[in-house]
């Protein structure tokens, strides 16, 4: 892993995408267990409780991933112990973009065993200064490299998750006067 005595630099993943999405799937999920009581569903409200409760550690888990740089490579550097990597900088030969199902494009670093790509984290606070140092460290052109989203989609996305909240307040405030 990155050590701290040479480390350049630490990436976050951003504020807005960690609350927007933590707040969305609150959102989804709030009203489960009243709905679940007030139709007398065959799951108990207490077992849908727990599991929304246990996939919120692990989506704030994951949100709290975070990339360091240092002399030596890239890492990213996760609670999760399945998710992290490292990647020493000589062994990055390319950045290949790929397009995404929502008509967006994500990078992948190539090296030169080609056994596995690696995800470019593009969520993170500092972007271009991590593109820079990516280029810097390895030569490659970082020119066309942009973010995934723009922070507007996630503000818009915060937005609508506190209508849905709303909307999750009628709907609990219903099921539970029946």
């Amino acid at each position: 892993m990155v050590s701290s005595n040479n480390a350049l630099d630490r990436f976050r993943i951003s504020p807005l995408i960690k609350v927007t999405l933590l707040s969305f799937y609150g959102a989804l999920l709030l009203p489960l267990p009243f709905l679940a009581q007030a139709a007398d569903a065959p799951v108990r409200p207490s077992v849908l409780v727990v599991l929304a409760l246990l996939g919120a550690v692990f989506l704030g888990a994951g949100l709290s991933e975070q990339v360091h740089t240092s002399d030596e490579g890239i890492a990213m550097v996760s609670p999760l112990p399945w998710r992290g990597w490292f990647l020493p900088w000589s062994d990055i030969k390319a950045l290949k973009p790929r397009s995404t199902g929502q008509n967006g494009t994500v990078y992948y670093f190539i090296t030169e065993a080609a056994d596995r790509a690696y995800l470019l984290p593009m969520r993170v606070v500092g972007f271009a200064r991590l593109v820079r140092t990516v280029e810097a460290k390895t030569g490659i052109d970082t020119q066309d490299v942009t973010p995934l989203a723009q922070p507007w989609m996630y503000l818009f996305l915060l937005v609508m998750t506190v209508f849905l909240l709303l909307m999750d307040a009628w709907t609990i405030w219903t099921a539970t006067q029946s």
